[in-house]
This record gives structure tokens, sequence and C-alpha cells, in this order.
């Protein structure tokens, strides 16, 4: 059993982690930015331009980085792991769901003939579940097939969405760190577990060597206070903090959430919470773990039924954490901190057709928007919590309570055992009296696939994580986002609205959201001697790149800018094609200004703007660019999508968002391509961009992220298909 006094001091570590902002819940934004600035002048975590190296290497790690530790392999004598570091890492658990068939190919193709550690991966398929056409349930057995052969943990069709049937089943465990080729892995973090998403090739690494590369990511430390009133969820929290930060201050990062705002949010909350950090651009949320992680997770594992093959989590599992939290440092570093009241959080709907576009139900419901369907389902919002909450409301509006005419209302549960716990209850019988479509747990409508999609001029309101355009149906209908007991609400009145509960009632005023947000100066770290960063140099990897630096003022410039939608089933392209054709929807002239350069012998360096290569998860926009002979990018920031599909076919992209702002301040945005003149000297290992300036004698310095062995070793293999062929070898 967990013993009481691990819990307790467990439960005081956890509350006692650092929180700055807001001490009281009355401080306005203006003195709590004023505070801020005190903060940063004063606190030892953090480090001024200019810090001596001593001090720098006195900074401490934040949970995350002490996670990433903890599962990284191949570090150097002594190594500390620090975000922006390139380590191999070596995850407890891979989940692959639907997905599994193209990575089989892809474990497949590299030669890869047996598993690595059968005990790392789970199959869990969740997302085509209503499909029952030959082709598709064939693939499923194909699937399982594999499976067996390999020993691997399969859960078929119908029990349940992968990320929760990963909590259910005990795989998930308290400062592990674990991955999924699925975006929706932030989840985990919900229950203390470090969970980010890996694309399909990573998950064939994993599979093949027990490891793939991680570029740990800065650290945001977002701070929760106060209680929220009652009919606030979780749910409403995350629209809240994707609301009021909607400008990118998360944007891949990892998450830690501190504050005594945590203890008020359930388990179910906190899952809720950390999976939609993947919606506000984090890739990855971790909650603290205290009393109720454990109790939970308790729970799930005395509810265990489903023999498995692999190790999973024990009570002996639990007894250590308790006894031996990971907690941040008291001097580690975070690149934000950014503190949200929750006594000012309200019911919020989100859209339509975005998740950063949220409205107060109060203000929204006058409008009487009327719905033509609603969904209660998906890993966000369909745990036994959500379900008890949506039959509260329908017994609430009295005994012949039903979906109002001409909506349809889509319930489906996270899992067979959320749904039989739900039975018990009594709150599933109570849904499907009320007229509810039951739909078997999975994702469906979520994703796009199954019943119940929304058809042309359609309005929707859902509790699942994402209403892009087009993503649950027809481009033209409208989708709107919202908490299980509104889109209850609304599906029994027929327009979005509120239930008709007095604590609904009494939430629905109130104050204005209120927040804060700190950026702090990055602690400068030791500068790399030059003989020290030729030892640590892999033969054939270049220790400097030297160019011209060929700027791109462009922000969020998306793959299909850099390499047109068209092309991307041409599965025929040549390298020369595809260079010919790369940037086509941004700048017509940028595949010949290229070739031009490299015809004179001038190699070209790419500088990017903000957020570069957002968009879609294609590969070819990375390899077009290595075809058209682009041998680095520099960017402000890049999407970790693109960074990763990037390295996983050898090309380096790294961060120097000081030089993109100087780029932008002397070029500004009236050239599409600009040929800067500017001339670079990158020192890879050391982490140093030199900017010669015409004009100037003296090189401006900039940082960039030291490239490590991990990442050397995949340039020089010619990306991570190679590595693993070579390892295989």
């Amino acid at each position: 059993m967990v013993r009481p006094v691990q819990l307790a001091r467990l439960h005081a570590a956890a509350r006692a982690l650092p929180s700055p902002m807001l001490a009281s819940r009355t401080t306005s934004l203006l003195s709590a930015r004023m505070q801020c600035a005190r903060f940063i002048s004063t606190s030892t975590r953090l480090c001024a331009p200019g810090t001596s190296s001593a001090a720098a290497l006195r900074v401490g790690q934040t949970v995350v980085e002490k996670i990433a530790q903890r599962y990284a392999v191949g570090l150097a004598p002594n190594q500390v792991v620090r975000a922006g570091d390139f380590v191999y890492i070596q995850p407890h658990h891979v989940m692959t769901h639907d997905n599994t068939g193209a990575v089989m190919a892809k474990f497949q193709a590299i030669g890869a003939t047996k598993m690595a550690d059968p005990h790392q991966p789970v199959f869990a398929l969740d997302h085509d579940v209503q499909n029952r056409s030959d082709k598709n349930l064939d693939k499923y057995s194909r699937i399982e097939r594999f499976a067996k052969q390999h020993g691997v943990d399969f859960y078929p069709a119908g029990r349940g969405i992968g990320h929760q049937v990963m909590v259910e089943e005990g795989y998930i465990a308290p400062y592990s760190l674990t991955v999924a080729s699925d975006s929706h892995s932030n989840m985990y973090g919900g229950v203390g577990c470090l969970g980010t998403p890996v694309v399909r090739t990573d998950a064939a690494a994993i599979w093949a060597t027990g490891r793939t590369w991680w570029q740990v990511p800065p650290v945001v430390q977002v701070a929760l206070h106060g209680k929220p009133r009652p009919g606030v969820s979780g749910k409403d929290v995350i629209l809240a903090l994707c609301a009021y930060f909607s400008k990118d201050q998360v944007l891949n990062t990892a998450i830690e959430f501190v504050g005594d705002g945590v203890r008020h949010l359930s388990v179910d909350e906190r899952l809720a919470v950390a999976n939609m950090t993947t919606e506000w651009g984090a890739l990855a949320g971790v909650f603290p773990v205290d009393e109720q992680t454990l109790d939970y997770l308790s729970r799930q594992l005395r509810a265990r039924r489903t023999p498995a093959v692999s190790p999973r989590l024990t009570r002996a599992d639990l007894d250590h954490a308790a006894a031996n939290p990971v907690l941040a440092d008291g001097n580690a570093f975070y690149t934000k901190q950014l503190d949200l009241d929750l006594t000012t959080v309200r019911p919020f709907v989100s859209g339509p057709n975005s998740v950063k576009v949220t409205t107060a139900i109060d203000e929204l419901a006058a409008q009487r928007i009327p719905i033509n369907k609603a969904y209660l389902l998906s890993c966000v919002n369909a745990r036994q919590h959500d379900l008890a909450e949506a039959a509260r409301i329908v017994r609430a509006a009295g005994p012949n309570a039903s979906v109002a005419a001409g909506v349809e209302w889509y319930v489906a549960p996270a899992s067979t055992r959320v749904q039989q716990d739900a039975e018990a209850a009594g709150d599933w019988q109570t849904l499907m009296a009320a007229g509810a479509i039951a739909l078997p747990a999975g994702c469906g409508p979520c994703v796009g696939l199954g019943r119940g999609l929304l058809e042309d001029g359609e309005v929707g309101i859902s509790a699942t994580n994402r209403n892009f355009k087009g993503r649950m149906g027809s481009p033209s209908a409208k989708a709107y986002l919202a908490s299980p007991a509104v889109v209850t609400a609304s599906a029994l009145k027929g327009h979005i609205c509120a239930p008709d509960l007095p604590e609904y009632a009494a939430v629905a005023q109130g104050e204005p959201l209120r927040g804060s947000v700190c950026e702090f100066n990055a602690p400068e770290r030791p500068a790399v001697a030059a003989s020290a960063s030729e030892s640590a140099l892999l033969p054939g990897f270049p220790a400097t790149l030297n160019g011209e630096l060929l700027y791109m003022h462009q922000n969020n410039l998306n793959t299909d800018g850099i390499y047109p939608g068209k092309y991307t089933y041409q599965d025929d392209m040549t390298a020369a094609q595809m260079a010919n054709v790369v940037m086509e929807n941004y700048d017509v002239n940028f595949a010949q200004s290229v070739a031009d350069r490299r015809a004179k012998g001038t190699d070209s360096i790419l500088l990017a703007g903000f957020n570069f290569g957002t968009g879609s998860s294609r590969e070819q926009a990375a390899t077009a660019l290595l075809a058209a002979g682009i041998r680095l990018v520099l960017t402000g920031s890049a999407s970790e999508t693109f960074k990763r599909n990037a390295l996983n076919n050898g090309l380096l992209v790294l961060e120097a968002p000081a030089l993109v702002r100087d780029a932008a301040a002397a070029f500004g945005a009236e050239t599409l391509t600009k040929a800067t003149g500017w001339a670079i000297e990158v020192r890879l290992a050391e982490g140093v961009a030199l900017v010669t300036l015409p004009g100037e004698s003296e090189p401006r310095r900039y940082a960039i992220p030291a490239v490590g062995m991990a990442a050397q070793e995949l340039v020089v293999e010619g990306g991570l298909e190679n590595w693993i062929r070579s390892r295989l070898q």
C-alpha cells in the first residue's frame, strides 16, 4: 500500500513548487507584471545576459529535464540534460494505433526482423473502428498477427482509445517517459508522466533499436491558482488557457503545471487539460504527482483485468513514486511562467472552427445558435466523470428529458471499462433513454471517420479536442468545442446553451479571465573551446558550415508553401524534380535562385521566420529542401513535426530567434526571399553562429543549439532509417 506519510510528503512537495505570481488573486495584471520584473532580477533560478559560465552551471533541472535524463542513453560522462539538447531516448513505452500498419511497413523496409524489446510497443486500434470493410478488417487482422508474432501487447478495435487504454492498463507510470505516434500523447502528463508525440519513422526506430532521438524542448511553468467555481470543468480550464494565452506562448515547449489550483482538479480533469495542451501548441503537459494521482492509479490497478505480456504498473511502483517524488530544483530555469486565476474561469465554448476563439457560454447562449449534431466522445472528454455529469444534467431536465427534435447526439465511451462503469452507475442507460446514439469506444467522428459526421452547412457542438475546419465532416460546417455539460444541455435544448442548474447560472456571471505572462532570460551556457568541440565531433560531421544567408521573412510558412500538396502523393518524383518545385507556393523564384547560387559555388543557408514548417506532416517538405541543396535551416522557431521529419532525413533545423529578429529589422517583408549578403560561419558543435555584415569587420555572435552526438549521427548516416539499418547490421 502507499503509506500515508509518503503521500503527505509528496503532496506537501507538490504544493511547495515555486509560483511567485498571483500570490493574491486580487493582483492586477499590471502589478503582476511589476512582480515579474522584480522576479527576473532577483530569482536564483535565472541568469541574466552576461552571467558567468560558473553561475550558468549552477542552474538546476526542471521536472521535464530530470525525466529526460532518466530515459536518455548514450550521454557523455557527467552530462546534465538541458532544454535544447539533442539526445537519444529509450522510452518506457511507444503506442501506435491504426497507423501501426504504416509503421510495420517502415519497420520491414529498413530490414528489421524482430523487436529490440517486445515489452516497449503497445498496439491499440482506435481510429477507424466503425469501418467494417474487407480492406480495413484485413489491415486490423495483419496488425493483430504481427503483434502475436513479435509478442507485443495488442488491444483490438472497440476496446478503447489508445491513450485511455494506456492509462487504464498500467502502461503509464508517474515520472516515466512514454511516446506515441499520435499528437495527443500529451495526455499522459495528467498522471505525472512525460508523454510526447513521435512520428512513424521514430516508432519504427524504437521497435528495431529500442530508441529514437529527441530534442528536449524549452520548459514553461504554468501556475494555476485558486479553486474553480462549481460548474467549471477541466475542459473549461484548458479552453481558457488556449484563449487567454493565444499568442504561441507555449508553442513547441513542454509545460509543467504547478500552483495551489492543481489540487482542485480531479485526475480526469488533469487528463483533459494535459490532452489539449496539444491544441495549445505544446509538446508535453505534465502535472505534479500527488495523493489524487496515486489514488487514481491505485483504482486503475485494482480494476485491471486484461492479461498482458509486458510488465505494467504495480503497487510497488506507486510506493516508490510516493517515496521518491521528482521535483524541479529550486534554481531550475523556465523560459516563461504563465499564471491563471482559476476563480475567473467560466464555462467556455471555442469556435467555430478554431480552438483559440473562445466565448463565455452566457454570451453565446444569448445568440441561441441552433445545432444539428452534438458529440460526447474522444480521448479528452469521454471518461466516467464526463458521462456521469452528462447523466446528471439529463436527470435534472426531468423524467421525460430527450434530445431536441432535429438534433443527433452521439456518445462513445473512452473505453469499454468506462462504459461498464457508466452502466453500473446507471448513467449510460440515462443517456440512451434520452435519445443519445451510441458509438463504439474509439475516435470516430473526432477524426472524421464513421457515422455522424457534420454535413454541408450543419452546426455541431462537441466535447472533443479539435474543431479545425473540415475535421469532423464538411468544410462548410461549423464546429464548436465545449465541456460535456454544455454539450449535453445543448443537445437537449437544440441550441448552444448552459445547463439549467443553479451552479451554472451562478458561474455564468463573473469577471474577465485574470492571468499574467513572464518571460525569462536564458542563462548562458559555457562556451565550448575549439579543442573540446573538435573532440566532440563524429567523423564525417562538419565542424562548421559556411555560406550566405538566404532570408525568408514569412512567419507560419506551412508545409504546403514549402512543398505543394499536389505533389505529395506523386511517389515517382525524382530529387531533381522536387528541387524544382520547392517553395513553389511561396516564392516561384526560390528554386532557381538556389540553383544559380549553387552553380556559382555559393552554399545557401536558409534563414526562416517563426513557426516554420507548420501544417501537415509530409516528409517531402524537408527532403525537397535537401534536394535543392539547402544544408541547414535556421529559424526563429519551427514546427516540431517538421524538425523531426527534417532530422530523420539528415537535414538540420536549428533555432536562432535573435538572428531572425535582426534580419527582420534589416530587410522587412518586401521581398519574399532575400539574398542578404550576410556571410555566416556556423560552428555546429559549439552552438555558435558568426555573422559578418557587409562593411563590418567583426562578426556578430548568435547562440544556436549545439549539435550533439545523437543529431550528428543522423546527419552523417543520412537520416534515421539509414541509422537504424547500420545498427541492425
